[in-house]
């Protein structure tokens, strides 16, 4: 498998909004925006949503998990991907299906019953925390950043905390 230029992958589980389709697309300097999910991969409205956030420089795909282990390698060296996923289970996948993935930032995941705040935007319960463990565990980089000015913090002290 060629190894694929992913800039950055980034779980928020808002997927492509205004702040990952223009804020990090740009300063990351990305081509075409990945989005790794079943439900999104299906869904031609979502799709069009995320698509109209996106700049003119940028490309979309809409795949499913299993799609992007299967042909994320095939990825062209003059493609620089951002690779975006729903949740921490599928930044799991992924990682375990061999997409070489090093470094996840997480910038949104919604508070619930049963979750504690790690960050303004970022709230977890005791499957993310195991999830994050594993992939911890198998050598990803875990960071916490909202937007790309604000100063990324490390998601493992951060669960030393709460």
């Amino acid at each position: 498998m060629a190894t694929p230029n992913i800039l950055l992958t980034r779980i928020d589980n808002r997927l492509v909004h205004g702040q990952v389709g223009m804020t990090w697309v740009n300063t990351l300097g990305a081509n075409l925006v990945i989005v790794a999910n079943d439900a999104v991969a299906e869904d031609k409205v979502q799709q069009n949503l995320m698509d109209m956030v996106l700049p003119e420089t940028a490309e979309s795909r809409f795949f499913t998990i299993e799609k992007v282990i299967r042909i994320i390698g095939k990825a062209a060296s003059r493609q620089k991907i951002l690779l975006v996923i729903k949740s921490p289970e599928d930044a799991l996948k992924l990682v375990e299906g061999g997409v070489p993935i090093k470094k996840i930032n997480v910038g949104n995941l919604h508070f619930a019953e049963g979750k504690k705040q790690l960050s303004a935007t970022v709230s977890v319960d005791e499957a993310d925390i195991r999830v994050f463990q594993k992939l911890h565990d198998l050598g990803v980089e875990l960071e916490v950043q909202g937007i790309p000015n604000e100063r990324a913090r490390d998601l493992m002290e951060l669960l030393k905390q709460i």
